[in-house]
């Protein structure tokens, strides 16, 4: 794991000790001496992790991680404050201006090194979805950046993990209005209640007579549902060496007991927050994708997906030697539709259209708009002469019901014309395919438009 830290401190000696350490582990160190001149650091290249001390002068590590966590182009980068200020009400302050740890010094090495892997763990996933999500142009990437999800008034769902009642009863004490609490006094129980219902986050208390809590935390880590779901370790002390093992796991944060309210709920707003703008950017990557493969107007898949999916199901059907069709559908005059009625009544027919094909195929059918008001339907397990029956149905129910479109819900008349093509047994291709289909349309409109022609080979 090679990542670049920036290390900020005004007493050299403490700079130069931190970067032997991080030098030891092969990350690459920046260095700063003051907060102007660490953020301009941070906004002007590449910083996964900053180890930002607090005690300087002109501007403390306070106010420093107060502007990185404002400014959407830094909001991202992690943040360990490192300050020999070893009160409570420090770290509370440090979490609300935004940090994501804070840790005394004398640091502790082992203490200091996994949790800058887990961070740096954590931000490269963070910039791997930046990276898709501000490749496309539609998903408003610069609004999504600067939204603060801290301050959304939604109460997260938390998990509680714990077996001991009067532990469980002082948490829910503290987190009394300020998280929707769920409570498991059994890790099993508790781990399948994680998986089946959508916490944003999940505590797990150490202190189990029987039961290894890392084990949980690991099975957590290890199924799909819960793999980004925070988990706060709720320790004792002088279990420093579970939580160093923790963090090595995947957990994103712990506490030690005795627990302290402020801390608590400053902590796992912090886990929240940082979840739910991740959960935003994926679902942006989601739609993006989605949107890359669907046609807008429609709904129906694209050409792009046809193009990458109509040889997979070529492949299986000739390794299969089941049979498959195509059915290629072009509507008649549909230039003199625009003409007449404009563009809007031109998409108001295509929409129907979509909608009147997409009843009359099942769900294995691979519906899609092929460009203009070409149609494609690619039907798996459909022998020719089927598929040429489905064509005609089609063809019928365009003809018979008109189209209404317009606010006032003019009727017009629609016609559709298809051509129908099936895999040859023998050497055949996708190409080959496409083009029988592709012939047979033309026939179609060739021959007086709002029939069916089947091309064999």
């Amino acid at each position: 794991m090679t990542a670049r830290i920036l290390v900020v401190d005004d007493i050299p000696a403490n700079v130069r000790l931190l970067e032997v350490r991080l030098l030891a582990e092969y990350f690459e160190v920046l260095t700063a001496t003051n907060g102007p001149d660490a953020i301009e650091t941070c906004e002007n290249g590449k910083v996964d992790v900053v180890l930002l001390d607090v005690m300087m002068p002109d501007m403390d590590g306070f106010e420093v991680c107060r502007r990185l966590k404002s400014d959407p182009a830094t909001s991202h980068i992690p943040v360990v404050m490192i300050t020999a200020l070893d009160q409570v009400s420090d770290r509370v302050r440090g979490l609300e201006a935004g940090a994501d740890d804070f840790l005394t010094k004398p640091v502790n090495d082992l203490q200091l090194m996994t949790r800058v892997k887990s961070l740096v763990r954590l931000k490269s996933l963070t910039d791997e979805l930046r990276l898709r999500a501000s490749t496309t142009r539609n998903i408003g990437i610069e609004e999504l950046l600067s939204r603060n999800f801290a301050s959304e008034d939604t109460t997260p769902k938390v998990l509680l993990i714990d077996e001991r009642k009067s532990s469980v009863e002082r948490i829910q004490k503290m987190l009394r209005d300020r998280a929707d609490l769920d409570i498991s006094s059994d890790p099993h129980a508790g781990f399948f209640q994680a998986a089946e219902t959508s916490y944003e986050c999940v505590m797990i208390s150490t202190a189990f007579a029987d039961f290894d809590p890392l084990r949980l935390c690991s099975q957590l880590r290890s199924l799909d549902r819960t793999r980004f779901v925070p988990i706060i370790l709720l320790a004792e002390e002088g279990e420093e060496e579970r939580i160093i093992r923790g963090l090595e796991l995947g957990i994103n944060d712990y506490l030690m007991r005795p627990i302290d309210q402020q801390e608590l709920t400053a902590r796992l707003r912090t886990q929240v927050r940082r979840k739910r703008y991740n959960d935003q950017l994926r679902a942006s990557v989601t739609q993006t994708i989605e949107m890359a493969v669907t046609d807008g107007l429609t709904g129906l898949h694209n050409r792009r997906y046809l193009d990458s999916h109509l040889q997979t199901l070529f492949d299986r059907a000739v390794a299969r030697r089941r049979p498959l069709s195509v059915m290629m559908t072009d509507l008649d005059r549909f230039k003199a539709i625009n003409d007449a009625h404009g563009h809007d009544g031109g998409d108001e027919v295509l929409r129907e259209f979509a909608r009147r094909l997409r009843k009359n195929v099942r769900g294995i059918d691979l519906a899609c708009r092929f460009g203009g008001e070409e149609f494609v339907v690619v039907m798996p397990d459909t022998e020719g002469a089927v598929a040429e029956k489905v064509a005609e149905r089609i063809r019928a129910e365009i003809a018979q019901a008109a189209f209404a479109i317009g606010q006032d819900g003019k009727a017009i008349e629609v016609t559709v014309s298809v051509g129908v093509s099936s895999v040859l047994k023998g050497v055949d291709t996708v190409a080959a395919l496409m083009k029988r289909a592709d012939l047979a349309l033309y026939e179609a409109k060739s021959g007086g438009r709002n029939r069916v022609v089947a091309k064999a080979a």
